[in-house]
């Protein structure tokens, strides 16, 4: 390593490895990329159905915890981030979503010029390597052919969600070609970050062609293993950071800007350490206050899914194959040979996006449907057929925050994300809820004879589905906006339209920390579309 690098940039996920990408494409440009987990040579990465062993594996996963939920009814959540090469995109559902362009003219509304969806399109479109199953290379105006980022249709479908999906046409759900347009109403299969069957992580995409083929870049410098400790200052600008790998302390400087994309939890902590936040709260943790951010931590949102499940007759599901000798081996072949089959399989298949109800123009609702059912994530799948529909509220109005609670940069921080908090979120989820159970008794499903069993048929009122919200619901993995891109007279606004932090020199944030508010579908892709505008923002500043 060297000592200097014009930028340095902390957390090589899915921003991360992005913009660092772009930014040492000019070989005159020197970049150090430090991450605090391992390298992505981990089995389980690449195979599609591996997240099960990913998630909550100190290999892969930072494994926090929230704290107790008053709106879960007391109860705390597993909240997996990734701790690897490739971050989130190395462990995460790989759903290529969008959001709806609601959500950027909305950012742009709110004092941040040049987000909106006719801007950020091109950046969408510019990333993406988009390859359809039925038509290969075919044109389309909203999807790029050309970017580093494959997106394709899962290699899988099952019987039960063909009749899920007529079952939600039947209730008033269309069928939709493509959830990528700008408003995803309808219900289909989701598309995937796969390349022929396997997981497409960030790292794959961006890095490893550069680090150690004939296209190596000499300017581009990887440290894995890497924890960051400190942010290091001159003259109110971010001069540099101060890291330990496998013991051994590491002083780098930036000529030009140090980057965080350490994610919405990461992110946060790091200005937090630097002492840039909330001047009282920082204080009682003996940590001197460098610059008065309150906002820093504050604005976290999530997506909570209510995992509804049902039995059904007449019909395989990947229950009884899993619990099958002869299901196994069928699975592990057909993976094998062709890349196809349950083991290529997201950990949801088939989507809808709907409305809770005449209010709204554009869908608030996200089903994620699969072909099984289970107690909790990482219990075993149930012996008898069923599925489960997962409902999430897309425009939650609850907010939550995260914070240090601790001067040790290993310490996890406080992570509350404060789901159902509010009326409004309550009444969606109720709305959600019994949307669920009119699309399962629609006549598409019928024949497989469908018994609710989670929550239960018997909970009718709206306490009750209130209350059963609360113990049925789990996150969805989305967290978003705990660093708030807005105008310098938001009082808590972190960054600017530039991602550059408020009040302070050389220094950006650069994730899905940066959302005023959190997109109506899954948030890997956009997270790429704001580093995909990173880079342009970051160049032409120093061009």
């Amino acid at each position: 390593m060297n000592h200097t690098y014009d930028y340095i940039i902390i957390g090589a996920g899915s921003a991360g490895c992005l913009l660092a990408n772009r930014l040492s494409a000019d070989p005159d440009t020197s970049v150090l990329l430090v991450e605090a987990g391992g390298m992505d040579d981990y089995m389980w990465i690449h195979i599609p159905v591996g997240y099960l062993y990913c998630i909550d594996n100190p290999r892969t996963d930072w494994r926090y915890r929230t704290a107790s939920e008053a709106g879960l009814n007391g109860r705390s959540l597993l909240y997996p981030r990734g701790k690897v090469l490739g971050g989130c995109s190395s462990i995460n559902g790989m759903i290529y979503m969008r959001g709806q362009q609601r959500d950027y003219d909305g950012w742009a509304a709110a004092g941040n010029p040049g987000w909106s969806w006719d801007e950020v399109l091109p950046l969408f479109i510019k990333t993406e390597n988009h390859h359809s199953l039925d038509n290969p290379g075919s044109a389309n105006p909203m999807h790029g052919g050309k970017g580093e980022w494959r997106v394709e249709r899962q290699r899988v479908s099952w019987e039960i969600l063909d009749a899920f999906h007529a079952a939600a046409g039947e209730t008033g759900i269309p069928h939709t070609d493509d959830f990528n347009r700008g408003n995803n109403h309808g219900c289909a299969y989701f598309e995937v970050t796969q390349k022929r069957g396997i997981r497409l992580n960030t790292a794959k995409a961006f890095l490893h062609p550069y680090l150690n083929t004939k296209k190596m870049r000499d300017n581009l410098t990887l440290v894995t293993e890497a924890q960051v400790e400190a942010l290091e200052f001159e003259q109110g600008s971010c001069s540099g950071i101060r890291f330990k790998q496998r013991g051994v302390e590491h002083r780098v400087k930036a000529r030009l800007e140090t980057i965080l994309c350490a994610g919405s939890i990461g992110s946060p902590q790091l200005l937090e350490l630097a002492g840039i936040g909330d001047g009282k709260r920082l204080s009682a943790l003996g940590i001197t206050p460098r610059h008065e951010l309150p906002g820093v931590g504050e604005n976290l949102q999530d997506h909570l899914q209510l995992r509804m499940a049902y039995k059904v007759q007449g019909v395989t599901t990947l229950n009884q194959q899993y619990h099958s000798l002869l299901g196994k081996l069928r699975m592990g072949l057909e993976y094998l040979l062709f890349q196809r089959g349950p083991l290529s399989m997201a950990p949801s298949q088939l989507g809808a996006f709907a409305m809770s109800g005449p209010q709204e123009s554009t869908p608030d609702l996200e089903y994620h449907v699969q072909p099984l059912s289970l107690d909790a994530f990482g219990q075993p799948l149930h012996r008898f057929g069923a599925f489960t529909a997962s409902v999430c509220n897309l425009r939650p109005s609850s907010r939550g925050s995260v914070h240090i609670t601790s001067t040790d940069p290993r310490a996890a921080p406080h992570i509350a994300p404060n789901y159902l908090s509010t009326e409004h979120d309550r009444k969606v989820a109720i709305e959600s809820m019994r949307l669920t159970r009119r699309i399962v008794a629609a006549p598409a499903l019928g024949r497989y004879q469908p018994e609710e069993f989670l929550p239960g048929p018997a909970l009718q009122s709206d306490a009750e589905l209130a209350h059963a919200a609360g113990n049925i619901g789990t996150t969805i993995f989305h967290p978003v906006g705990t660093c708030k891109m807005g105008p310098a007279s938001d009082p808590m606004a972190v960054v600017d339209a530039q991602l550059r932090v408020h009040g302070i020199g050389r220094l950006r944030v650069v994730d899905a920390s940066v959302m005023p508010t959190i997109t109506s579908g899954n948030t890997n892709a956009p997270t790429m579309m704001i580093a995909e505008k990173a880079a342009h923002l970051i160049l032409a500043e120093h061009a």
